[in-house]
């Protein structure tokens, strides 16, 4: 079975904050379980480095487009590494190979009548003489009234032209924009509005997508598909492959969503290999992302596939919903954000990728505190996780001179293990990643109850054999916890891995070899609650240097 997961493209425009990586990471967790399933798997994203976010940065520091996106991927590619992402491929959209994909799509479009030109009218600044691209302008959102940018609105999801705003200026001046005909290219948005009903209606009845990606996208289907501009005088991107319209860029709808489409190219010629098979009916694909790009994916993303007669449509939507900050909305314009380069230089990635999966935003906003962060890892990675691992090895340390006791398992515990491979097995196919990982620490305590209701340093004296059944079920509980927690936990897991000299995971009960120990040593450290604190201040310090 070839399973295809797509990450969202994070803007090259600045750092990566914590609300990014809560939306990002179901995609290492799922790429990971189906490679331990033995499953074809073919996990890509990139940095999103055309476009009018990078342009405004680069405006700002009065650089080049590129030293702003170069900075930034590196950076980029740098976090998700020490996050332990396991990406096939992680590119970006200023690359060759992806315009070159994105022109053929667009040439595809055209001569099939999906794409036609059309003169509108565009907004342009008097000022700086020019087409303001979307992001450039700012206003009023028409819907629900909160500031907006010229293309979606961040408060209502209203995907929004800049003449819909209300109050419009140009964010390079501040003047208010006139409106100027000019000629475009057009995706017929409209032309799929049946079939996209269709597959949307398949998508709730299977509940194969998040009840925000299904409710926002009955939305817009029951409003009525418009069709969308396809092309935009953009100052960096895709130039347009057609005579005449080599300045104007293809826009972002279409350009940016065929990421996942090009990543696919450019990883098979690198690796030598086809990736027909992830682009395909039969395979089951992974798009993950928060819930301002569900439109992107569930209607523009399938109807450019529709469009070019490819039938390898998402299959499961994983739309997270917002992560806010000690209550308050993250704001990278004010610096009110945690930020991965910095909390990555103080936590180990385990506690960052437990709390943002154990607290994830699946259904609701959820909050980032440092106390409840802080907390948990004291709580669940060190004392019921690393307490189970540490008192077992140490015990195997000290009274069995690092050999593990070679002993019948514990048949209710053997069960409750083959349970819990299907239960967490079928709650990450299904995208449910909280309740899966609250199932493992479950099983974890009750590992944690059985050693304390075996009583293993008393049975040592009185009952010699019981004493080795319980070590080595112990063992057993802690190999396959190992295993089963790799998605989530990638670092401490191989820790495990390495110290019970496991050669390869897979997705499936067994019992560890009993082999020597190495050197014991705790799979985490303490946090000291003073960190709490501490976190909070620089929060606020950085809040105030800004102001």
């Amino acid at each position: 079975m070839s399973i295809f997961i797509g990450g969202a493209w994070p803007y090259a425009n600045g750092s990566l904050h914590l609300g990014h990586i809560a939306a990002l990471l179901p995609g290492d967790i799922l790429a990971r379980y189906f490679r331990l399933k033995g499953e074809d798997v073919l996990y890509v994203s990139g940095s999103d480095c055309n476009g009018t976010p990078i342009s405004i940065r680069a405006n700002k520091e009065g650089i080049p487009v590129k030293e702003v996106a170069d900075r930034y991927h590196s950076e980029f590619e740098y976090s998700f590494r020490r996050l332990g992402f396991s990406y096939d491929l992680y590119t970006r959209t200023d690359s060759e190979n992806h315009h070159r994909v994105v022109q053929d799509l667009f040439l595809n479009l055209l001569d099939s009548g999906f794409i036609y030109k059309k003169e509108i009218e565009q907004t342009y600044c008097e000022i700086d003489k020019q087409f303001l691209p979307d992001r450039y302008v700012e206003g009023k959102c028409p819907n629900c009234g909160s500031s907006a940018r010229g293309d979606q609105c961040d408060n209502c999801s209203k995907i929004l032209d800049p003449l819909d705003l209300i109050d419009r200026t140009c964010k390079l001046c501040g003047s208010e924009p006139t409106t100027r005909k000019t000629e475009h290219f057009y995706f017929e948005l409209s032309a799929f509005q049946k079939q996209l009903e269709k597959y949307v209606h398949e998508a709730k009845i299977n509940e194969l997508w998040r009840d925000n990606a299904i409710q926002l996208t009955d939305r817009y289907l029951n409003e009525g598909l418009l069709d969308r501009a396809a092309s935009r005088d953009l100052p960096n991107g895709v130039s347009i492959p057609v005579k005449g319209y080599e300045e104007k860029k293809v826009y972002v709808w279409i350009e940016a969503v065929a990421g996942y489409y090009s990543a696919s190219k450019e990883w098979a010629k690198n690796s030598n290999k086809e990736d027909k098979p992830y682009w395909s009916e039969e395979t089951i694909s992974y798009y993950v992302h928060g819930k301002d790009n569900i439109p992107f994916h569930t209607l523009i993303w399938p109807a450019i596939l529709l469009g070019i007669n490819n039938k390898a449509l998402p299959t499961r939507i994983i739309s997270n919903e917002y992560l806010t900050l000690e209550k308050r909305k993250l704001s990278t314009s004010q610096n009110y954000a945690v930020w991965i380069p910095d909390i990555l230089k103080r936590y180990h990635p385990d506690s960052i990728r437990y709390f943002l999966t154990i607290n994830a935003p699946e259904n609701r906003d959820t909050d980032f505190s440092w106390r409840e962060f802080i907390y948990s890892h004291n709580s669940e990675l060190l004392g019921a996780y690393g307490n189970l691992v540490n008192r077992t090895f140490k015990f195997v340390e000290k009274f069995y001179e690092g050999n593990i006791p070679v002993n019948s398992i514990n048949e209710t515990i053997t069960m409750q293990t083959e349970r819990l491979y299907e239960e967490v097995g079928e709650l990450i196919e299904k995208g449910h990643f909280k309740l899966a990982l609250e199932k493992i620490f479950l099983y974890i305590r009750n590992g944690n109850k059985y050693f304390d209701a075996q009583k293993p340093w008393i049975q040592l004296k009185e009952e010699e054999l019981e004493c080795k059944g319980t070590i080595a079920t112990c063992v057993y509980i802690i190999g396959n916890i190992a295993q089963i927690l790799s998605p989530f936990l990638p670092f401490s897991s191989e820790e495990v891995k390495a110290n019970l000299q496991i050669d390869k995971f897979n997705w499936r009960p067994f019992n560890p070899a009993p082999i020597q120990l190495q050197t014991v040593r705790p799979l985490f450290e303490r946090i000291d609650i003073s960190a709490i604190q501490d976190e909070l201040d620089k929060l606020r310090e950085r809040e105030i240097r800004l102001s």
